[in-house]
């Protein structure tokens, strides 16, 4: 007797991960390529690299019965049309989940990246037991996940948990098109943006800074590193109080920098969010970095399949 795997895509606009894992979360194969710009250089690539992973699992006797994927939103999750998402410049009402169907012949289920991060934390991570969950990104992006009364939330028109784009200063850096967005504080990106703006003698225009470079300087201790690093989490504490007063969760998972950066970056974001929120409500929420640390992003790309695999369970 054959064990089928899952073939899961986790694309960002950084980087694309094609991982073969099993419906228990376990990941069993990886490869990983930066993210060409464009989407018909982006599918060239991905789709040589699922060719590759589905010969191999064939090959070990664990074929693949399914392709999950996991990409940033605006997308519509049941057709799998995704919608020229912020970091992913020319993917313009690309009906993906046909493309991969039609390519491969296999069911093909797609997720909003923070619903996948969501419903990974939930079955496999920090949100297991608990009934209200909340997930962030927070990398390159900030994206979110909604699991409330124990079932994911997608919202109205798979909208919900697209909390980057709520704006919490009346002026600021810019994300989706708007200024003092959550976005553009809280992520890589807007991290860096907040270097240069406190201190534009060492980090100007021209000095290469990325936001792995400046973790890594706040984990060494860096004084300059640490006080924007510092700032990020008074911002995020700021939107994680408006979360908690109007969802009331029981644990807010952030993933990415929160787990390279771990009470650097969460102790001034609960400090601040107890500020903010309502104390009964900020009192029942613990703020806790991804239990499945950098293999978050293998183990989410799985879970549109295991979502639905364990709702037709259920039903």
């Amino acid at each position: 007797m054959t064990a089928e795997t899952i073939i899961g895509l986790d694309i960002g606009g950084t980087k694309t991960a094609v991982i073969e894992g099993t419906l228990a979360g376990e990941v069993l194969a990886r490869s990983q390529f930066a993210t060409p710009q464009g989407f018909a250089p982006a599918w060239t690539r991905l789709c040589a690299e699922i060719e590759r992973h589905l010969a191999q699992a064939q090959q070990a006797g664990r074929p693949a019965s399914a392709l999950s994927v996991s990409i940033g939103g605006p997308l519509d999750i049941a057709r799998g049309i995704i919608y020229s998402p912020p970091n992913l410049p020319g993917w313009d009402a690309v009906p993906l989940k046909e493309l991969l169907t039609q390519r491969f012949q296999l069911p093909t289920y797609v997720e909003h990246d923070g619903n996948a991060g969501a419903l990974a934390e939930f079955y496999f991570g920090a949100g297991r037991g608990y009934q209200n969950v909340i997930f962030l990104t927070m990398g390159t992006g900030l994206g979110g996940g909604l699991i409330l009364d124990g079932r994911l939330y997608r919202g109205s028109s798979d909208l919900a948990g697209e909390v980057g784009h709520m704006r919490i200063a009346p002026d600021g850096p810019v994300a989706y098109g708007k200024a003092g967005s959550w976005e553009a504080f809280c992520s890589g990106p807007g991290m860096v943006r907040l270097a240069r703006h406190r201190f534009p003698q060492r980090w100007g225009a021209d000095t290469p800074l990325d936001a792995r470079a400046l973790t890594q300087l706040a984990r060494s201790g860096d004084a300059d590193a640490l006080a924007v690093v510092c700032e990020t989490g008074e911002w995020l504490g700021r939107g994680l109080a408006v979360l908690v007063d109007i969802l009331n969760p029981q644990v807010i998972v952030i993933g990415s920098m929160a787990v390279r950066l771990g009470e650097l970056l969460l102790a001034p974001a609960r400090a601040e969010m107890a500020r903010e929120a309502l104390p009964g409500a900020a009192a029942v929420c613990q703020i806790v970095p991804a239990a499945l640390g950098e293999e978050l992003g293998d183990v989410a790309s799985l879970c549109a399949v295991i979502q639905a695999h364990r709702q037709q369970s259920i039903a």
